[in-house]
């Protein structure tokens, strides 16, 4: 880290603690050539993902788009705000832990549906029924017989 002051490329740290929001380290440091004394942060960084979409544009991941179509599928159905938000944050989390770029927009309503299948069969089946874009009561029926058969 080089100093503010003098450029010189050498400090040593005098204190370190996290920040009220716990999402960076502070540290107090000082130069070892003019002895002047500044402060650092140190973060994590985000490597925005960006979600394919089927018409072949690209957005920014949004969590909450999840959550939104989260509560509407749940809706009416015994899961709590807890648990919608649990499953954004471990998609979120699951995408960021593979350092992905780029994910197609599939491939995260099928991640959605994979955790709604193991939480509520009912939200599940809702979420399919608009993801999956069911033309009639025949796939319909098919997705809730393979529900059926896996169990």
């Amino acid at each position: 880290m080089k100093c503010p002051f003098c450029g010189f490329e050498d400090s040593k740290v005098i204190d370190s603690r996290a920040t009220e929001d716990n999402m960076a380290i502070r540290r107090r440091r000082e130069c070892l050539k003019c002895t002047k004394r500044y402060t650092t942060y140190e973060k994590v960084e985000d490597i925005p993902i960006l979600v394919i979409k089927k018409d072949s544009s690209r957005e920014y991941f949004d969590k909450s788009k999840i959550i939104n179509g989260l509560i509407k599928a749940c809706q009416k159905r015994p899961v709590s705000r807890q648990q919608i938000e649990d499953i954004a944050f471990e998609i979120e989390k699951s995408l960021s832990n593979e350092m992905l770029t780029e994910v197609k927009s599939e491939d995260v309503g099928e991640m959605i549906m994979e955790k709604l299948k193991e939480l509520d069969e009912v939200s599940y089946v809702r979420f399919a029924s608009v993801y999956r874009q069911f033309k009639d009561i025949n796939t319909f029926m098919r997705e809730i017989n393979n529900l059926l058969n896996k169990k």
